[in-house]
């Protein structure tokens, strides 16, 4: 971990997409413009879930009337936290998202946990997992009969990983375009899944929209299982805030930040509800629930010979999928690194390309050793409650600025009964987690703590012993060689400690008005 923190919170730290003098001389570009922001929103949140498995909902609901209605209210909620979210991304418009707002408002430890589990597991698995489904979904046609080996698949995940981590490395506007093309094709297919629900509406096979027997339950309501078909509802949007993490890469970000979320989470909600109304014109509650790949199912009934349309749709949009983590999440780490989170080598940045490599190489480092463990879905289950944790704290986040700095410029400012909503809504489901999973939520709380010491040790502690600090500067020189990067030019003062980042002592945010 990094010895210092260089940054400061008063003023607008957002730096200026050309070349400018002192400091590295160089800085992130700002080249992401509206159409790559939606796809950057897009393509994270659909991945491979609403092809694959969009059944937890409807498990869980008990009944098809209800699941859709949960697929509507959770979309309602997403578009809510991403208002939130909006409001603390002009008005403290950093990269790093959540890890950003969260730092600001209540304290370097708070941001630096958040931090640790997303480096330590949340996006390593992430991508990881949507690697090995992309591979999976290529291979499965060489082998029909069987499932495709285990060593494969691991290769062609890694394959895949590699190229993009080089395309994202090469230039920000090749990983936009490959996100805007892919995004492009998968609401293509999402497309053809709903309009192909339409025509089978208008041949008459709706009985389970009517109501009369979407409200026909195939097992008893119960309370906690609905509880669950919201949680799940809640994890299918997961993504909606990953633009928040590139905000000194957006093109007018007090502009083109909020249009994003509000073209964006209507559009993921509207393809979301009307894929899965699609699905049961063509299957049974039965049926759906029994089948593993639910757009190849539907496919396989609708499309006849051009069925193998839908897990080259899937394969697609995983590989899409990585791309768009890859490019957000090395943008998290980057801003931990600049904040002296994290080894200042992830916060450097290419000469010429004006891409963070370090943190792009680091991020796909970590997704491979991933890939080498058979934990990784267990790991996903421990610290999805804490990703989610996060959220509620970065919204109620929001409220504590307000009154804290009512006075601190807000080029958005949404009522503050929005974010009390979202943090009843959110509220409702962290407790009802912790009931239902009391041991899973209670080693991810734990593994997020392993994180207190690491803290203390690498961050909080200044004087640390010479020989450490010389190796450390030798390693980060060797590296910066390496990799042709320098230290991004910031229009700001110069580097400050960890307790003199800008808080006043109780962890609050200090902002010159």
């Amino acid at each position: 971990m990094a010895t210092t923190s260089s940054h400061s919170e008063s003023g607008d730290p957002t730096p200026e997409p050309a070349k400018e003098s002192g400091g590295g001389g160089v800085a992130l570009k700002k080249e992401i413009g509206l159409v790559s922001a939606c796809g950057i929103i897009v393509g994270n949140i659909i991945g491979s879930g609403i092809f694959v498995s969009p059944k937890g909902v409807l498990e869980n609901a008990g009944s098809v009337g209800l699941a859709i209605i949960v697929w509507v209210v959770t979309g309602g909620i997403t578009a809510i936290g991403a208002l939130c979210y909006a409001e603390l991304g002009v008005t403290i418009p950093k990269s790093g998202g959540d890890y950003s707002y969260v730092k600001d408002i209540f304290g370097g430890l708070a941001g630096f946990l958040r931090l640790w589990i997303a480096v330590l597991v949340i996006y390593p698995t992430n991508q990881a997992v949507i690697a090995l489904t992309f591979a999976n979904y290529i291979l499965q046609p060489l082998f029909p009969s069987c499932l495709p080996p285990d060593t494969a698949l691991r290769l062609l995940a890694a394959v895949c990983l590699l190229l993009l981590t080089w395309v994202n490395c090469f230039s920000v506007r090749w990983a936009t375009r490959v996100q805007d093309i892919f995004t492009a094709g998968k609401l293509l297919a999402l497309g053809l899944i709903i309009i192909m629900g339409i025509v089978q509406i208008c041949k008459g096979h709706y009985y389970w929209l009517e109501p009369v027997h979407a409200f026909e339950t195939f097992r008893d309501y119960e309370v906690g299982l609905i509880a669950l078909s919201f949680l799940q509802g809640s994890f299918a949007y997961g993504g909606w805030n990953f633009l928040n993490y590139v905000t000194e890469e957006l093109v007018d970000p007090y502009r083109n930040l909020p249009r994003a979320i509000f073209i964006s989470i209507p559009l993921v909600t509207f393809v979301y509800v009307f894929a899965n109304i699609a699905y049961i014109t063509a299957m049974s509650p039965q049926e759906l629930l029994a089948s593993n790949a639910v757009a190849v199912t539907f496919g396989e009934k609708l499309l006849g010979v051009m069925s193998w349309i839908m897990p080259i749709s899937v394969a697609l949009s995983t590989f899409g999928g990585v791309n768009g983590s890859l490019f957000t999440s090395s943008r998290l780490f980057f801003a931990g690194a600049r904040e002296g989170h994290l080894p200042r080598l992830l916060a450097m940045i290419h000469v010429n390309r004006c891409t963070p490599i370090p943190a792009l190489l680091f991020t796909c480092v970590s997704t491979l050793l991933m890939m080498c463990t058979s934990d990784i879905y267990t790991l996903i289950n421990y610290v999805g409650f804490i990703n989610y944790l996060f959220y509620g704290v970065t919204v109620a986040g929001q409220i504590v600025l307000r009154i804290k700095q009512p006075d601190l410029k807000r080029p958005i400012k949404i009522s503050l009964v929005w974010p009390v909503i979202y943090l009843l809504f959110w509220g409702f489901l962290l407790i009802f987690s912790l009931y239902s999973e009391p041991l899973v939520c209670g080693i991810g709380l734990l593994i997020m703590l392993t994180g207190v010491p690491v803290y203390y040790l690498g961050v909080y502690w200044e004087n640390k012993p010479e020989w450490f600090d010389r190796g450390l500067c030798k390693l980060t020189h060797v590296c910066q060689k390496f990799c042709s990067v320098v230290y991004p030019a910031m229009d700001q003062s110069p580097p400050e400690e960890e307790k003199g980042d800008g808080h006043e002592e109780d962890g609050s945010l200090k902002v010159d008005g």
